[in-house]
């Protein structure tokens, strides 16, 4: 099973899973943190934060997953009181009206919470509301192997926009998922079958 790693946040991905882990630019004063991406689906490369640009591309037996990292300054806030990632969803925690954009027929869910002393959210859509109880085992083997470093000291600003690891594995029975590739893209680390 292939890992994607970097900045603290690493996942084993099942079978049909791929995934990413980054920052963004500094565009400003402000300081990017990172942001991971996991998907059975072939993620553009310009999707947004939380899966614009990608979750319109969901076929039903699809799953978008946002692991979404917040500054420092948000521990402690009561958003972010629960301790520890979800690591199992069921389905009465999907609903239609979770998700950022109302594509009919997904359904989504959202959580707040830290780990590590790391404030996060964690957004996840299922590309068929009425798919959720064949989606969700898929799903939890992906949260499952989802591990959190503890907060390390500030990076230089030099280190800021760097993406991290990018790997896929194809579905079972080989072939891709919707015509993605497998493996890595050249030069940006992960693993791959």
């Amino acid at each position: 099973m292939p890992t994607v790693r970097a900045h603290g946040i690493s996942a084993d991905l099942p079978r049909g899973f791929e995934g990413r882990i980054f920052r963004r630019p500094a565009t400003g004063p402000e300081r990017p943190y990172p942001v991971a991406h996991f998907a059975t689906f072939p993620l553009p490369p310009d999707t947004a934060d939380f899966g614009g640009g990608a979750v319109d591309r969901m076929g039903p037996l699809d799953i978008f997953v946002v692991l979404f990292e917040y500054g420092p300054e948000s521990l402690g806030a009561p958003l972010f009181e629960r301790v520890g990632m979800p690591r199992s969803l069921s389905p009465a925690q999907f609903r239609p009206y979770t998700i950022r954009r109302g594509l009919g027929g997904q359904s989504g869910t959202q959580w707040f919470f830290t780990e590590n002393d790391r404030p996060f959210t964690l957004y996840a859509v299922l590309g068929g509301h009425s798919q959720r109880f064949r989606l969700l085992p898929r799903l939890n083997a992906l949260l499952a192997s989802i591990a959190v470093a503890p907060a390390m000291a500030p990076q230089r600003l030099g280190s800021v926009g760097s993406v991290g690891s990018v790997g896929s594995v194809p579905p079972a029975g080989g072939g891709s998922n919707g015509g993605g590739q497998s493996g890595n893209a050249p030069g940006l680390g992960g693993s791959s079958p």
